[in-house]
């Protein structure tokens, strides 16, 4: 193999292992106006990669008894968050992130909180008396502990 090839070779690795890092601890922040609108209205509009794509369509499918709560939607607007959440999903790339670690063959976990890489993040960092805190209220509520969870940056140190 040519110096150059090898070089070149090198730089690719280097450079994705970089991307890779980048990719697997934070999120992009969600741009598309229809998914801020709409997911955002009652909670924080949940970065699309923290769920497989057939959990997201499950969710978009199911609307109607949206943990509780009618959140049904027009179909077209229901149409366009689904195409975006299951496009931009955490198995939809070639790499698959934090989020898909623990979810085996068809399970579609519905909460992002119920899934393996969140409950084993929380479990070893969170005391459970947390979760009671009128501050905090819902495990759901990832602004409470993470200011920057909006803009996909869920660093706590």
């Amino acid at each position: 193999m040519s110096a150059l090839k090898t070089a070149t070779l090198a730089t690719i690795v280097l450079l994705t292992s970089a991307s890779i890092s980048y990719a697997d601890e934070r999120y992009p922040r969600i741009q598309d106006e229809v998914v801020l609108k709409e997911c955002g209205e009652c909670h924080m509009a949940f970065q699309p990669q923290m769920l497989p794509g057939r959990s997201w369509v499950k969710i978009m499918n199911t609307l109607g008894d949206h943990f509780g709560e009618d959140a049904s939607l027009d179909m077209a607007t229901a149409q366009h968050i689904e195409t975006h959440l299951a496009e931009n999903a955490a198995d939809a790339g070639w790499f698959s992130g934090k989020f898909m670690r623990g979810i085996k063959g068809a399970m579609i976990p519905l909460r992002i909180t119920e899934t393996p890489y969140w409950v084993r993040e929380h479990n070893e960092e969170v005391h459970p008396q947390a979760w009671s805190d009128p501050k905090i209220k819902s495990k759901a509520n990832c602004v409470a502990c993470h200011g920057e969870a909006e803009r996909g940056y869920y660093d706590d140190d």
